[in-house]
């Protein structure tokens, strides 16, 4: 039985017997339980080593849906073991951290999400796919950074819309495609705090370097990079292309598996701005991703604990969306 404490922290941090290696007793009890286990690019390296799958969250959860695993382990956010637990919900979704949460899916909650709806009667809601399974069920399609152009495009051009939650996102979308969405104002803590001046730094430093930007960083960001896309597009390139350098605007975990697949090249994470009376860091990274840690996994899988269930009310109307989205794009 869980002791309290587990249970009130939302996560197991029991130590493992001395001597344990954890990513040999996490891929035995994987193997054992017939467990997959699904690594976010921005969780820390070892993790990703541990992974039967790294990607962005909406890939994961589809990849997941498509083994026949009993349990799905989503080292991310707990919005991610949502989407995992919606489109796989005959299969246990474990989440190594239920305090593992999303400053940009925090940022819109579903009953200020309907109250916009009530105030704005006739417009569609388009969500990006950080955002709970609540605020799903409000939406009329999700989409994610890599295909939210494709499905506004296929939008009739009168419609009214509503684009949330995050605003650069959706700022961006609205310039490239000519709508007018009104726009959530939300945003990820990550994301909004890259440092325009250090990128014109780097590119001073290395003038070849190819400067890659997430479409969830700021304009004056996007403005500056020859790159502009979501974590798998910047990946992709990175393998693709026959330049050496690059300087990332994106969570820092991404670097680990840049690095891996391009051992090559060269990647300089572009560092987060320092505020008044801080200390610079070289890195920008996501403080709920680097919850997760071996122990954690360990554990979840040990216990098959904490557990990610969603409202089958609301399951039934949260699918739907992401349904309407794998049609348009």
């Amino acid at each position: 039985m869980l002791k309290k404490e587990f249970l009130e922290k939302g996560y197991i941090d029991e130590p493992a017997a001395e001597g344990t290696d954890l990513k040999v007793e996490i891929r035995r009890m994987a193997k054992e339980k017939d467990a997959v286990i699904l690594a976010h690019y921005y969780t820390v390296g070892e993790i990703q080593e541990v992974a039967d799958f790294i990607g962005d969250s909406l890939a994961l959860a589809r990849k997941a849906a498509e083994t026949d695993a009993k349990i799905i382990v989503m080292c991310g956010v707990h919005f991610m073991a949502e989407t995992c637990k919606l489109l796989s919900p005959e299969k246990m979704v474990l989440c190594p951290d239920l305090n593992a949460g999303c400053s940009l899916a925090d940022s819109c909650k579903a009953e200020d999400l309907k109250k916009f709806k009530d105030e704005h009667p006739g417009y569609q809601v388009i969500s990006y796919v950080n955002t709970t399974a609540a605020v799903k069920a409000l939406t009329d399609v999700v989409v994610t950074s890599g295909n939210a152009k494709k499905v506004v495009d296929q939008l009739p051009e009168d419609a009214q819309l509503i684009f949330g939650p995050d605003y650069n996102l959706g700022s961006y979308i609205n310039e490239v495609t000519g709508r007018k969405m009104l726009l959530w104002n939300g945003g990820c803590h990550v994301h909004e705090r890259f440092s325009v001046a250090d990128i014109v730094r780097l590119k001073k430093e290395y003038p070849e370097a190819v400067v890659m930007a997430h479409l969830e960083c700021k304009g004056p960001v996007l403005a500056l990079a020859d790159v502009k896309g979501s974590t798998a597009t910047m990946l992709n390139y990175a393998q693709q292309s026959d330049k050496r350098q690059f300087i990332v605007a994106t969570e820092a975990g991404i670097l680990h598996e840049m690095q891996r697949t391009c051992p090559d090249k060269l990647f300089i994470p572009v560092p987060p701005e320092i505020s008044e009376g801080g200390v610079g860091c070289s890195c920008n990274e996501c403080d709920y991703m680097k919850m997760n840690t071996l122990l954690k996994i360990y554990n979840t899988l040990r216990y098959e604990w904490p557990q990610v269930e969603v409202d089958p009310a609301i399951a039934q109307d949260a699918v739907k969306p992401i349904q309407r989205m794998l049609e348009l794009s």
